[in-house]
């Protein structure tokens, strides 16, 4: 390399004691050497590389106007450390905003005037400050730090857009920018990739600085967006909530009986750039279930949790109305624990709520019979969703949605039909059974799926087609004992007929379930479950159980008895018609 090339490359680097070397997405800039001849740029090109949220539409700011000198090697092709020179506001609108945002400072350090040099060396101390390790592409600004401030105050600023001081780009493509120091921001946010995809709403990034001119900028957003799961744990022995990207989605309950379910969101990647942060969970029930409330009021008993810190119930508001659960945060960031240790937040957070609910029979059921609305219950999917509503805009009150994440109940029912021995064709009216769940003698159930310690009030008697229904059963297995029999037919069924409602594989999508007529295993004495009747249709097992008809016994002697019967019968008459006419005698006596 030659001294006269040295010589130059010194007086340049002498010349620009204005170099930034802050910025939110900057790397520390260097005076280290690249080959190459140091060289003014034109103008610059940055890339904001969204790829998801292709409709989110991001703005660019310029904040100095400056000549960006760095190394040109042939034809395009910079490399090196960027510096700049000759520092000046990119407009008056800029100034006052950068310098509006720190009047209420008492920094003494402060330049006392508006000069745009000033300025730059004083932002570039504070950023060291309040960077001591330095920033660098991936840097998420925190709230309230000098580069914070000097973004939300230039998005709150009127700056015209379209000049060459401010221009905006869907999908954060800028090319031809004037060389000088700029912000990038968010202006508005998307939804989707495509007119077919649906997706959570985008969220804004943490502000990005950079310096614009000779190499083009290629960078990330630094967000991302929340998201949200429903997961239900299922009461088969060693069944787990599954892992937060792939939850267990369904599972099938007993009437009455509680379910665990549990949502988790995560939140914004650049949540150290938020002041506040508000954060809500929606969700869902269908109109069939109930959530467990806490004793004696009608609030949801929830338990929610920040990573492994179960978080303090006045730092949230849990509610139930409309068939709906709603845990709403005002400010997430001020969250503490249960011992009120404050709680930190960081990109990797998950928020989680845990609650029980039930399918419910007095919602379900009216004086006795199922509701009409609910006639298809059994196999078909009980769905429940959630959504999580979030802070979307680090300076601003914006709000973002996610997309509808769903949870799946299923409960089963029986349809067993009672007929004779001497005509299978046609049910037996009347019968009375009970039903228990194998291992629970202490239990009855009812028609509507629900327990009783007390028989009695667990009797299920055939219609007038013979047929006893029960509904919201969950799978196991059952014995089905007949109490009362049709008049002049045998109880065949008294110790009873047992059966199991398998599910087979739970669907996660939400489609009818059938139980598993393989493993229905409905047994008895012989004779006593028809043959083959056992069948399956969506969510129900229906079986038919015979009744031997009553026998007539041999009899003698009928004869003898029914003579017996008509000579006593004679000689009641003939007494009678002596009686009659022995008083008819007296009474012509008397008379003469």
């Amino acid at each position: 390399m030659s001294m006269s090339k040295n010589i130059a490359r010194l007086a340049v680097t002498a010349g620009l004691t204005a170099a930034l070397s802050f910025g939110g997405v900057m790397a520390p800039v260097t005076m280290a050497f690249a080959d190459g001849t140091p060289t003014v740029a034109p103008n610059g090109n940055v890339k904001i590389d969204e790829q998801t949220y292709t409709d989110t539409t991001f703005k660019g700011i310029q904040i100095f106007k400056a000549k960006v000198t760095q190394d040109l090697d042939g034809v395009n092709n910079w490399n090196g450390a960027k510096t700049l020179s000759d520092i000046e506001w990119a407009s008056d609108a800029v100034r006052d905003a950068v310098t509006g945002a720190f009047a209420d400072t008492s920094d003494v350090t402060k330049p006392s005037d508006k000069d745009a040099q000033k300025w730059a060396d004083w932002l570039k101390s504070k950023t060291e400050g309040d960077y001591q390790s330095g920033t660098d592409k991936t840097t998420k600004l925190d709230a309230g730090t000098t580069l914070d401030k000097i973004a939300k105050a230039l998005e709150d600023a009127n700056i015209t857009e379209g000049t060459n001081e401010c221009k905006t780009s869907t999908g954060g493509t800028f090319t031809g920018l004037n060389t000088g120091y700029w912000l990038f921001v968010t202006k508005s946010v998307g939804k989707s990739s495509n007119a077919n995809a649906e997706r959570n709403t985008d969220t804004f990034t943490s502000p990005i600085f950079a310096v614009v001119g000779g190499s083009a900028e290629t960078i990330a957003p630094k967000k991302q967006v929340p998201t949200v799961t429903k997961a239900v744990k299922d009461d088969a022995k060693g069944s787990t909530f599954g892992p937060f990207e792939n939850p267990n989605k369904a599972a099938d309950s007993q009437m009455d009986d509680y379910v665990d379910y549990l949502l988790t969101g995560t939140v914004a990647g650049n949540i150290n750039t938020y002041s506040t942060y508000k954060y809500t969970f929606t969700d869902k029930l269908p109109n069939s279930m109930t959530p467990e409330f806490e004793s004696g009021g009608t609030t949801p008993a929830v338990t929610v949790k920040i990573g492994d810190a179960e978080v303090k119930t006045g730092c949230y508001t849990a509610k139930y109305e409309n068939d709906t659960i709603t845990v709403d945060f005002t400010n997430l960031k001020n969250c503490t624990d249960v011992d009120d240790a404050p709680i930190a937040l960081s990109s990797d957070s998950k928020v989680t709520v845990e609650y029980k609910a039930k399918l419910d029979s007095t919602k379900i059921f009216e004086n006795g019979k199922i509701k009409n609305i609910f006639n298809g219950l059994v196999g078909i999917a009980q769905k429940n969703m959630v959504t999580l509503t979030y802070s979307n805009n680090p300076h601003a009150e914006g709000v973002g949605t996610t997309v509808e994440h769903p949870a799946y109940d299923y409960t089963y029912g029986i349809d067993v039909t009672k007929v004779g021995s001497d005509n299978e064709a046609k049910g037996l009216e009347g019968v009375e059974f009970t039903l228990q769940e194998n291992g629970d003698t202490s239990n009855f159930i009812k028609a509507d799926g629900t327990k009783t310690a007390d028989s009695k009030l667990a009797k299920l008697k055939t219609d007038a087609d013979g047929k006893i229904n029960v509904v919201g059963l969950d799978e196991g297995t059952y014995t089905l004992t007949e109490v009362t029999p049709a008049p002049g037919y045998n109880n065949s069924a008294s110790k009873g007929v047992t059966f199991t409602i398998a599910r087979g594989t739970l669907r996660q999508d939400g489609t009818a379930v059938t139980p598993d007529k393989d493993f229905a295993n409905v047994t008895a004495a012989d004779g006593v479950v028809k043959a083959d009747s056992a069948a399956v249709s969506t969510g129900k097992l229906s079986f038919t159980i015979v009744d031997k008809k009553g026998s007539n016994l041999p009899l003698t002697g009928l004869n003898g008895v029914t003579f017996t019967w008509i000579a006593g019968g004679a000689v009641l008459c003939i007494g009678v018609a002596h009686l009659i006419r022995s008083r008819k005698q007296a009474e012509e006596s008397e008379q003469e």
